[in-house]
């Protein structure tokens, strides 16, 4: 890849990660994400152009509102560092693949929606659809440029039973599951179907793994108890996010475990 592509994906990170902080602030409470402009929730004053520029601004501003001083929340840097990071790492791994921009849309959703639970307990619809919208028709996009329409058939019924799982789990245990993580599950399996259904399973696996040990590791802080509750959509995207970038291993390897027994009992039954 040129040196001009990479920096044009980690500026769009950069310009996209501030969107998702006004997304982060508005959605949750049913503000429009256009309207009005930005503009510091403690004093209302306008945020001017120069004030607006991901990371550098923040720091130029000594971390501090220009107009009453109030501290800037370390999340708007952090969650635009972040997506230029993970758009860089994404454009490394798809390279200019057709799918990348659907990878990049289901990304940025994911982050969105991980600081939602963070920060609220909740993962807004109006974040999830737009998301699941936009990366469907990226991947239908990608799909009528190849000719891979199987591919897209399999992300379908990735989207489609990962929800119908999810919703089971709900239906016999609204307590553990919330419905908004019903839905955040047909947008993982969508996002990841297009990679194969063993990218899902491992997303699901490791985000419940980390959920886990995130558990265990502030019940052994005295900071939670067995009833204290974990965002877990938020482990849920770091899965997927993690078996996107470096899943391909642990699928490749899980691939050719299978093949290799399959072989095996093929030639077991030539035997008998």
């Amino acid at each position: 890849m040129s040196s001009i592509y990479v920096a044009l994906i980690g500026l769009l990170g950069l310009a996209v990660g501030s969107f998702l902080n006004v997304a982060v602030s508005r959605v949750p409470e049913g503000r429009s994400v256009v309207r009005p402009r930005s503009a510091c929730p403690r004093c209302a004053a306008p945020i001017a152009a120069r004030d607006n520029i991901p990371v550098v601004s923040w720091l130029l501003l000594g971390r501090r509102c220009r107009a009453c001083r109030v501290p800037i929340p370390a999340r708007y840097p952090l969650m635009e560092a972040l997506t230029a990071i993970l758009f860089l790492a994404e454009a490394l791994r798809f390279g200019r693949s057709e799918a990348l921009p659907a990878e990049l849309v289901f990304t940025a959703g994911l982050l969105a929606l991980a600081a939602c639970d963070a920060e609220r307990f909740l993962l807004p619809r109006r974040l999830i659809y737009p998301t699941l919208g936009l990366t469907a028709a990226c991947l239908l996009a990608a799909a009528a440029t190849t000719g891979q329409w199987q591919r897209l058939g399999t992300t379908a019924l990735c989207g489609v039973g990962a929800f119908a799982a999810f919703f089971a789990l709900h239906w016999m245990r609204p307590a553990w599951l919330g419905f908004g993580d019903v839905r955040l599950a047909g947008l993982l399996g969508t996002g990841l179907g297009w990679l194969g259904p063993s990218y899902l399973v491992l997303a699901l696996l490791a985000g419940s793994v980390v959920g886990l040990l995130v558990g265990v590791v502030l019940m052994a802080a005295g900071r939670a108890t067995r009833h204290t509750r974990l965002p877990f959509g938020v482990f849920l995207a770091v899965g997927a996010i993690a078996a996107i970038l470096v899943g391909a291993p642990v699928v490749h390897w899980y691939e050719s475990l299978n093949d290799l027994y399959a072989m095996d009992a093929r030639l077991a039954t030539a035997r008998h």
